[in-house]
């Protein structure tokens, strides 16, 4: 007997047809959110660097004005939006008194925190699809397949006909409903993999970036006028102090 994939189709039952319907459909979802995700984060790649290469400058002179003009330009990248709603929040926390005892710090660095939340909620969009497609989709193959043969073994009985070739045509047809299960799960766990390696290092440098930048903000006030201690019991002021006293430890 020769193996038709065609031919297996048309024999199929009106169930298995329903599970096979359902895998396709979950297939195209999980391909259709892999290019999405890869197409963005490839894109927010490249408008990162060429922002990068022109905020370095700006944010060392503490030219805060040129950073936030220059992330307008660069809309799809998600380092400009974290860099410009850093420079923002600072800007709001600096002249918008806290009734928490807070400083304006520690407020610029809490609100960050809750952002950066954000934006790793929307780097995270859709892989929740392929996360289920590829754990689901060999439970729904294999649920094809056990329908298939109940249908196979049905045709059996109502005619009356046995024997090792009647039957193992029928497991045949059935069993193409786990290979499809298989081929659609598959390649969704390699691209959820592929696709977390991605949003983890991205995730990674977006951090960096809004700790650095709030950095630079702070040490920027503190060295100017402001009207209230910008950094009195916040985080970098302690951290300064520990690595002063490391350093004289050392000497």
């Amino acid at each position: 007997m020769q193996f038709n994939i065609a031919e297996a189709w048309q024999h199929m039952g009106i169930p298995a047809i329903v599970v096979a319907a359902v895998l396709l459909v979950m297939g195209l979802a999980s391909l259709t959110v892999f290019v999405e995700r890869l197409v963005t984060l490839r894109r927010s790649g490249a408008a990162s660097r060429r922002f990068a290469g022109t905020m370095g400058a700006h944010l060392e002179t503490g030219d805060f004005d040129a950073i936030l003009t220059e992330a307008e330009k660069y809309k799809r990248s998600h380092l400009a939006r974290v860099v410009s709603a850093c420079l923002s929040t600072c800007r709001h926390t600096l002249h918008t008194p806290g009734a928490s005892g807070m400083t304006p710090f520690d407020r610029a660095q809490a609100s960050m925190e809750r952002f950066m939340e954000q934006t790793g909620t929307e780097l995270r969009r859709g892989m929740s699809v392929l996360a289920s497609v590829g754990s689901v989709a060999p439970f729904v193959g294999l649920l094809g397949t056990v329908l298939g043969i109940i249908t196979a073994f049905q045709g059996i009985a109502a005619t009356g006909s046995g024997g090792l070739s009647s039957v193992s045509a029928g497991i045949a047809e059935a069993l193409i409903e786990t290979a499809l299960g298989l081929a659609v799960a598959i390649p969704a766990v390699l691209a959820f993999n592929y696709l977390s390696t991605i949003i983890a290092r991205e995730e990674l440098g977006l951090h960096h970036a809004s700790s650095h930048t709030l950095e630079r903000w702070a040490e920027r006030m503190a060295g100017s006028a402001t009207p209230a201690p910008l950094m009195e019991g916040s985080n970098i002021k302690r951290a300064s102090g520990r690595r002063g006293a490391q350093a004289e430890a050392v000497a």
